[in-house]
């Protein structure tokens, strides 16, 4: 599972370092050095400002999270018609070179404001990408939203 925070940066045409646990857990975990990378869903924050990151989908979860999508009863037409345009279809596979670099796209780049400064984020099944303005922001809103002390016992905390 991916675990961990992880600060670095990005070059002007998008390449970057995926952290080498982040490689491990690849290939030891998910049995494959392939991955794809697309938009997150927006998060809300406090005042109503949105703000997106990158998602990283090992490359078996990926194809799980599309049949998960296409069997979903759950949704509208148009929720249906927004996780396709914001997260399918974009969705690149990627894989990291010797050196474990990725090139992350321009698109995506400008969605997630990735510039100089970013952070993987460790997330079980999946990893994200943050800009590390970004990611303070939605730090300072996961605090105010975080569960109370019983829903957080319940959990083992």
């Amino acid at each position: 599972m991916f675990r961990g925070i992880f600060e670095t940066t990005i070059d002007a045409k998008g390449r970057t370092s995926l952290p080498a646990k982040f490689r491990e857990v690849l290939v030891e975990t998910f049995g494959d050095e392939r991955f794809f990378v697309t938009n997150s869903y927006p998060v809300t924050l406090d005042g109503g400002a949105q703000c997106s990151g990158l998602l990283v989908f090992p490359y078996k979860e990926w194809f799980q999270f599309e049949e998960n999508f296409l069997n979903s009863k759950g949704l509208t037409s148009t929720q249906r018609s927004s996780i396709m345009h914001t997260i399918v279809s974009p969705a690149v596979e990627c894989s990291a070179d010797k050196l474990g670099r990725i090139m992350i796209p321009s698109s995506m780049r400008k969605v997630a404001s990735l510039e100089r400064e970013i952070v993987f984020v460790g997330a079980l099944k999946k990893a994200e990408i943050w800009s590390q303005s970004e990611w303070d922001r939605v730090r300072v809103q996961d605090m105010k939203n975080f569960p109370s002390t019983e829903a957080a016992a319940e959990l083992g905390l």
